[in-house]
């Protein structure tokens, strides 16, 4: 469970300062899966960089309840001078996983062969992103956080992506951020739309539809 209060941000830009999130307070249950939706630029990454605890609110509080993870579609974290198989050592190694298993895992589900055993800065855009997601669904986590990373890969990987979404979801949250809706629905049970600073939550995708078209 994770529980916003008055959580507020801004950054500073050429013409004044723009709020991405205006004194929100919200609770994202356990064992429910939420999409949010927005445009781009809307602050949907920030938000989920301050669910995870990567970036700091500028106002308000979060209240993180069981284990969180950094959200899957960053890959910022890993370090580029260590192989894949560094990398998840060293982060299973951190949240004190199984560490043969955890790499195991992560190299199978990545699917990026040889290039496991390569320096992390000779990958591209998408290794990166799927080894992330390899990593990420290696460790168990109360709540898993999705920034985007479903639409990386052939049809066989989203496929495999949106089976482990499936299996984790019997005993994990998942909140994930998207502009897509199709993408969203997929996979989550209830929905929200963050729009102009506000994030407004609804139990169903046609009216999020129809208000995000409503707002366009």
């Amino acid at each position: 469970m994770i529980e916003l209060k008055n959580l507020t941000k801004a950054y500073q830009t050429a013409s004044g300062m723009h709020v991405v999130l205006n004194n929100i307070t919200a609770t994202f249950p356990s064992r429910t899966s939420i999409g949010i939706v927005g445009r781009n630029g809307a602050g949907k990454s920030t938000m989920l960089r301050i669910l995870g605890g990567a970036e700091q609110p500028d106002a308000g509080s979060v209240k993180r309840v069981g284990r969180v993870s950094w959200p899957i579609g960053f890959t910022g974290g890993f370090s580029p001078s260590l192989t894949g198989e560094e990398n998840c050592r060293f982060v299973a190694r951190i949240y004190e996983a199984d560490v043969d298993e955890v790499t195991e895992f992560s190299r199978g589900f990545a699917d990026i062969g040889a290039y496991f055993s390569e320096p992390v800065r000779t990958y591209s855009s998408g290794m990166r992103a799927r080894l992330a997601f390899g990593l990420s669904m290696a460790i168990d986590f109360d709540t898993y956080l999705v920034d985007e990373v479903t639409a990386v890969g052939d049809g066989t990987f989203q496929r495999r992506c949106r089976e482990a979404f499936a299996e984790r979801r019997q005993r994990s949250s998942v909140i994930i951020v998207s502009h897509n809706l199709n993408t969203i629905t997929q996979y989550a049970d209830r929905f929200a739309l963050l729009e102009r600073g506000r994030l407004e939550f609804f139990d169903d995708i046609d009216t999020v539809k129809r208000v995000y078209e409503q707002a366009a």
